[in-house]
């Protein structure tokens, strides 16, 4: 199954990337690195989600908030490498929310962002992941993310995918 049917079958189609708000890239690469740059929580043009986690956002909010987040990376990612099944794993997750002195529950909220990776990536999804609370953000938001990918190219992430499957169907 196909990184775009995964998405189709969730129900995601991937907006046009953000633009960068000020004098930055939205994504470099290096070698077989993609790294965007933070992600927000942009929905047609406007931050969906502002706020301090733990006074006008809640651990659900920002849980969708950080999913938002991911698919503006995919958008970024796809953008960066044309066919995301050129992606041979997202290595790493950065992510930073925006919250109100005292909260303690980022894991939560990024876990929004793992979970929509997982589901999309599966196997390939197998990411670190650093999660910081900040008192301040861009744009009020309530979650920002940077997202790191491994890519691959065409010829061998043919042979990946075929010796995957080789693999899935070897006898015990």
């Amino acid at each position: 199954m196909t990184i775009e049917y995964k998405l189709c079958e969730l129900g995601i189609e991937l907006p046009p990337p953000p633009p960068a708000v000020a004098a930055y890239r939205p994504w470099s690469r290096t070698g077989n690195l993609v790294i965007t740059s933070g992600q927000l929580p942009w929905k047609s043009g406007k931050i969906a989600y502002a706020g301090r986690l733990g006074e006008k956002i809640s651990v659900e909010e920002g849980y969708q908030a950080a999913r938002l987040c991911a698919i503006n990376a995919i958008a970024q990612l796809k953008n960066a490498v044309g066919n995301l099944e050129r992606i041979a794993q997202i290595v790493r997750l950065e992510g930073f929310v925006h919250c109100a002195p005292g909260f303690r529950r980022h894991p939560d909220v990024l876990d929004g962002a793992s979970h929509l990776f997982e589901q999309v990536f599966g196997e390939r999804n197998k990411h670190s992941r650093l999660a910081l609370g900040i008192s301040d953000m861009p744009l009020d938001a309530a979650v920002q993310l940077t997202v790191m990918a491994e890519i691959v190219d065409e010829s061998n992430r043919r042979a990946s995918v075929e010796s995957r499957e080789q693999l899935s169907f070897a006898e015990p």
